[in-house]
């Protein structure tokens, strides 16, 4: 009996675009880590590193072998299970007509992902008792992003630890949506209180530490707009 591999892969970049890398993790029959890596790519965008992340975990894997490979990407999820049939059909264009966007990345996917067993899983990033391949793949691309050196288990490299400040609270309930044309949806009574209330962002946009978040991320309010929880502000 064939045993599924169970990965994770994450990109990070500091500044989109800004010092960039991806990081894979394999892991062990105990859920932790059995092997790693972590490689450079200088200036690039948070879709390049993620795209890139996953190319070269699939490279390194058996394409024999099946495999769940666990993303905190929205994008590079949706690019792999949702549109990349369609940009196929239309020869490497959007439904609008237009390029597809990195494009050499997601081509080189698509075909290493010919009569191969990939299961795709989405794991939301930064939570507290999250996903420890994940948060282990994340911290690898984020000191790496940093670092511009690469890594990994065959070079003798430990895992890097968290950044300081990287940790997440728990996601508060949802909050009402309300009109306006900020990013994400104001909670009702907002501004008040011992502690800024979290929500699930509306929109893509930028943390004041210059860090990126996508759609569906976890933010709240600080003193210049909106952001990653432990980048706000203490209320006053």
């Amino acid at each position: 009996m064939t045993v599924k591999i169970t990965a994770a892969c994450d990109g990070a970049s500091k500044g989109n675009p800004g010092p960039a890398a991806w990081a894979w993790v394999i892991g062990d029959e105990n859920g932790g880590v059995a092997h790693w890596e972590a490689g450079p790519l200088g200036t690039a965008t948070n879709n390049v590193a993620e795209l890139t992340a996953l190319l070269r975990l699939l490279e390194y894997l058996d394409p024999a072998v099946p495999a769940e490979v666990r993303m905190d990407s929205q994008y590079a999820m949706k690019a792999v299970t949702t549109w990349l049939p369609g940009w196929r059909r239309k020869g490497w264009k959007t439904s609008a007509g237009t390029p597809v966007a990195n494009k050499e990345l997601v081509v080189r996917i698509d075909e290493l992902l010919a009569d191969r067993s990939v299961e795709f899983v989405y794991t939301p990033a930064h939570q507290v008792d999250g996903d420890p391949l994940n948060d282990a793949a994340d911290r690898a691309a984020s000191h790496t992003a940093r670092s511009q050196e690469p890594a990994g288990s065959a070079a003798g490299s430990p895992l890097p630890p968290p950044e300081p400040g990287s940790a997440r609270p728990a996601t508060a309930k949802r909050a009402p949506k309300r009109a306006g044309g900020s990013g994400a949806a104001r909670p009702r009574g907002a501004g008040s209180g011992a502690s800024a209330p979290t929500l699930k962002a509306r929109f893509p946009g930028k943390c004041r530490c210059g860090q990126a978040y996508e759609k569906g991320a976890t933010i709240t309010k600080n003193s210049t707009g909106w952001g990653h929880p432990t980048c706000v502000d203490a209320v006053s």
